[in-house]
């Protein structure tokens, strides 16, 4: 079990060591009244995720957590009869104790539990978006995992401003990656082509709903690295930017040159299908 915190009460202990070392994760749900969109996706990930960094959580205190949430916070930013949508978000960390890095012994976890309205939704028609200066390293060992170690996204999200809607990250190796919050996934001539989940820095929930809502209607979907070339070449047919809380976002500018809108996702992507 873990230390239940609310940040509209103190939020976290001085001493956690999420706060002080990143020593954590977290997820961000797209709520509707009670429900959220694929909630129980992302409390399996946020209990695989913790386990893969040695943090002890169960899937039916996360479960009983929301339910304390939903009570908590659902009236306060929905009109039950206009169903209006907000955010939750919880952040899950190793706790309070230990010297420097090494953590001590017996320590339990903390679970802070936020709530906030809904962002603005990005333009139907497309956003603009660019190449950031900043390049995305993943370790291999932390590859896909939400933690709260979100430094280089941070200082690539400084680079955001005017029109600009997003900028996409690359590797060492000048591959297309992510952006500072979304996953991408791209149209092509040949199929539907999104980068290796291995390469990622945060594997996302809709990313991967999407992968398998594609595959079971029959559309050919590639995990391999992307290229500039194949955002900017003659074989796009149209680049979407995927986020839990935003949805599948077409990209109608890339850097300055336009690419093609399609509405490709739109038939298979209704987030008020998908509350639970």
């Amino acid at each position: 079990m873990f230390n239940l915190c609310w940040a509209d009460e103190g939020g976290l202990p001085a001493g956690d060591r999420g706060l002080a070392y990143g020593d954590g994760l977290f997820e961000t749900i797209s709520m509707h009244g009670e429900r959220g969109v694929l909630l129980a996706r992302h409390l399996d990930r946020m209990v695989r995720d913790a386990a893969r960094m040695g943090i002890p959580v169960a899937l039916a205190d996360l479960h009983k957590a929301c339910s304390a949430a939903i009570f908590r916070y659902a009236d306060r930013y929905t009109h039950r009869q206009a169903g209006e949508s907000w955010v939750l978000k919880l952040t899950l960390t190793r706790g309070e104790g230990g010297r420097g890095y090494q953590p001590g012994p017996g320590i339990k976890p903390n679970l802070m539990i936020s709530a906030g309205p809904m962002p603005a939704a990005p333009a139907t028609t497309g956003v603009a978006a660019d190449f950031s200066r900043v390049l995305l390293t993943v370790n291999p060992l932390l590859a896909g995992i939400k933690s709260l170690n979100r430094l280089e996204q941070v200082m690539a999200a400084r680079e955001i401003g005017g029109d600009l809607f997003e900028v996409i990250m690359s590797d060492t190796a000048g591959n297309l990656v992510e952006g500072t919050r979304t996953n991408l996934l791209l149209k092509t001539t040949d199929g539907w082509v999104t980068p290796p989940t291995k390469s990622l820095a945060v594997a996302g929930i809709l990313r991967q709903w999407m992968v398998e809502r594609l595959r079971a209607r029959g559309d050919r979907v590639t995990e391999r690295d992307v290229t500039v070339a194949d955002v900017m070449g003659s074989h796009c047919l149209g680049l979407y930017l995927l986020n839990s809380v935003l949805g599948a976002v077409p990209v109608r500018a890339l850097a300055g040159q336009d690419l093609p809108v399609d509405d490709g996702l739109a038939t298979i992507f209704n987030p008020f299908e998908l509350l639970e």
